[in-house]
């Protein structure tokens, strides 16, 4: 198959900046003539808490060791480094923690880039606005837009798409730094800009936002992705692994329940007559991609702090107790709370006591359907939930007695199960939740970001 040419080449080294740039991939990219490079930082993957707090789910130091690399190679190759969603959630305070990050690191190598910072946290007031304008509408599960739902958010963001980053681009940035975004805007933004085919800036992008992950062997490095007038292609960027027509067709299927089309800002990406081809035995090229554009849309993220949560953990080899689990499960459920009205009485308000059996369906939380085999062992993970973090603890003090001695049984004798930490009460903090999954239309993909220009000389301000 002849290969592509006159094509936009983006790096994709990893697919979550954070958990391990190779210095070797970049290499790679940069000799095979890449236009720039680019990959996400963030995602609502590991829930809630990362964006009502506004705090990043990687260490500073990985995040760091990433950044370093990626702009050395930035710096070398004069090409544009563009990040999306830093700090995990992209809120205003996680874009601000990736900048500063980023200037320490060009103090120290002695680099001196023009750094832009795209900002798209909302302020609620704006969003129960725009609610009662009825420019809001929900996405499943939600089925309401009730302007007092942004009041009770932390933090709101809006997903960018690549209009932002091509605007940076084009006003003489070499970084962009991005709040939250969409994962693939951040990689179609430079072909997009550079009249690359617009359904294959897109599906290339889906197919690689999570960088390897597109390839047989997900954990041995980045790709590069070459877009063309027509289609495009994808290549690992480590000399021993392989793309195939499998492997990157199945990512369409990645965080996406249609494997045909994806919505994005400003369209729908449409797949469904892409063809993959392999070129040879690494690489594969993909034609026929299309995207239809659509009323201009972001979706919008919410989350909040709720109640307090206070855990247990026992483990558990009684063959008689797990033989008959689901009874006793049941029956210490039962037994705990009347023990907690008995004792507390209702002054203790709303509580809720979650027993979950890792090794048996913790992970589901469905009935084992039989006949199933008994398991070995269970760690049997206590839960209480309440208002309060003293309340939740005292919640688990007055549980205690029956989530280390209950007997399967009463005239059996009391059991002592194995539990693995002294004191047994571990308080876990606060629950956060997911208050919005709603979509927001603009006229103007700039409508809802802030475009704050770093210049070197500025360094020592921007961490004012």
């Amino acid at each position: 198959m002849t290969r592509l040419t006159n094509t936009v080449n983006v790096i994709v080294p990893v697919g979550a900046l954070g958990t391990g740039v190779r210095a070797s991939n970049l290499e790679e990219g940069l000799a095979l003539g890449a236009d720039a490079i680019a990959c996400d930082a963030g995602s609502t993957d590991s829930g809630p808490a990362y964006l009502a707090t506004a705090q990043p789910k990687y260490s500073r130091d990985a995040v760091k060791a990433d950044l370093r690399l990626l702009m050395l190679a930035q710096a070398k190759a004069r090409i544009p480094l563009l990040i999306g969603s830093c700090g995990t959630s992209g809120a205003d305070a996680a874009l601000d923690w990736t900048r500063d990050i980023a200037i320490e690191i060009a103090r120290e190598e002695g680099l001196s880039p023009r750094i832009a910072l795209l900002y798209s946290e909302q302020r609620p007031a704006d969003m129960a606005a725009a609610a009662a304008a009825g420019a809001i509408t929900p996405l499943a599960p939600m089925t309401t837009v009730d302007p007092a739902m942004f009041a009770a958010c932390d933090h709101i963001v809006a997903l960018m798409g690549p209009e932002p980053y091509v605007a940076a681009i084009e006003a003489g940035a070499d970084i962009v730094l991005g709040g939250r975004t969409t994962d693939t805007a951040v990689l179609a933004a430079i072909p997009l800009m550079k009249g690359a085919d617009v359904g294959s800036a897109w599906h290339a992008a889906k197919i690689a936002e999570c960088g390897g992950l597109c390839t047989r062997n997900p954990r041995e490095g980045g790709v590069l992705i070459r877009i063309g007038t027509e289609a495009f292609e994808i290549e690992p960027l480590d000399a021993a692994n392989v793309c195939d027509p499998y492997s990157a067709s199945s990512h369409m299927l990645y965080e996406n329940s249609d494997p045909f089309h994806l919505v994005e800002p400003g369209g729908i990406l449409d797949v469904t007559e892409a063809r993959y081809r392999a070129v040879d035995d690494r690489v594969v090229q993909v034609r026929g991609s299309r995207f239809d554009p659509r009323p201009y849309t972001m979706k919008l993220e919410g989350a909040a702090g709720g109640p307090f949560q206070t855990i247990m953990l026992v483990g558990i080899q009684d063959p008689k107790v797990l033989g008959e689990i689901d009874r006793f499960l049941a029956q210490m459920q039962e037994m705990m709370t009347a023990r907690i009205y008995a004792v507390l009485g209702k002054a203790i308000g709303d509580f809720n006591i979650s027993l979950r059996a890792y090794g048996w369906n913790a992970v589901s939380g469905t009935t084992v359907a039989p006949p199933a085999t008994p398991p070995r062992e269970v760690g049997l993970l206590f839960v209480a939930t309440a208002r309060t973090q003293d309340l939740a603890t005292l919640i688990a003090k007055t549980c205690n007695p029956l989530f280390f001695h209950m007997p399967l049984d009463r005239e059996m004798e009391l059991p002592s199960y194995g539990f693995p930490f002294s004191p047994a009460e571990i308080e876990r903090g606060r629950v956060f939740e997911f208050k919005l999954n709603h979509v927001i239309r603009v006229d103007d993909p700039m409508a809802l970001v802030r475009t704050v220009m770093i210049e070197s000389a500025e360094f020592a301000d921007a961490q004012g």
